[in-house]
């Protein structure tokens, strides 16, 4: 398959692959979810969903990577995504390995077209529109079912971290009927002042905490209390909101609950 890539230029790609590494979470998910998973030989350490793929060799964390394995595994494609893997991305291309970089969606949408990029990457198209439609569906009916609460939301990646304009979670929370309190700045990601966020007065607490942790609840209650935060708080599993695989729709559908539960 020859396409051009709007950050790497002229391409060329197997038709079909048929030994992927993939070093991106969601594109890992991607493929499982297309019935493409028997062509994943090798993964990141941060791609554990489903669970079928903690049987394969973890050949990266998520920016640096073990060559040899890399090269032992002999892929036909490797799949990375851009953002923080950006230097990651450039010394796969160095290497002459035959890469193909994911675009981090600004918005849900972008979730779903990924998924349509990946079934036409892949040969699999029939499986990655419907896959797309029943998603869209689903994201469709949660719009505006939430009142227009003023919403702070965290991500705890080694210390707080929240959205502004132009990431896609920030659009899932306008999508909900939730007004994000950072909606207007023009970062997608960055460290918040907590001091700041008192000052805008939120209504409501969306905390993101490390996945695979015990009590994550009584932990996160304790850290806003720690900082004299009394709003009513929703907490998550973890890599909830901030993974942008296909099961990104079902956990926005959790979190739209688990917050009518708050105001019923």
């Amino acid at each position: 398959m020859k396409l051009v890539h709007d950050w790497l230029g002229p391409l060329e790609l197997p038709d079909s692959a048929q030994r992927i590494v993939s070093l991106a979470p969601n594109a890992t998910e991607t493929l499982y979810a297309l019935g493409l998973g028997s062509r994943v030989v090798g993964r990141s350490a941060f791609c554990y969903r489903p669970a079928a793929t903690l049987s394969l060799p973890v050949v990266s964390s998520y920016t640096k990577v073990r060559w040899e394995l890399l090269r032992s595994l002999n892929p036909d494609l490797v799949l990375i995504s851009t953002g923080v893997q950006r230097d990651l991305l450039n010394e796969l291309v160095g290497a002459g390995l035959p890469v193909f970089p994911v675009p981090l969606p600004g918005s849900p949408y972008g979730i779903l077209e990924n998924i349509v990029l990946l079934g036409s990457l892949l040969g699999a198209e029939a499986r990655a529109n419907q896959l797309s439609a029943d998603l869209a569906e689903r994201y469709g009916k949660l719009y505006g079912l939430l009142p227009p609460m003023r919403v702070y939301l965290e991500f705890d990646l080694g210390g707080p971290i929240s959205v502004g304009r132009g990431s896609y979670v920030s659009q899932a929370l306008r999508h909900l009927g939730l007004t994000n309190i950072f909606a207007e700045l023009s970062q997608s990601y960055f460290t918040p002042d907590l001091d700041e966020v008192s000052r805008r007065a939120p209504e409501l607490i969306i905390y993101e905490p490390k996945p695979h942790r015990m009590r994550q609840e009584e932990r996160a209650r304790a850290l806003m209390e720690s900082r004299g935060w009394t709003q009513p708080l929703v907490v998550n599993e973890g890599d909830e909101l901030a993974h942008y695989g296909p099961l990104f729709f079902e956990y926005l559908e959790g979190l739209e609950r688990q917050i009518e539960r708050l105001e019923g």
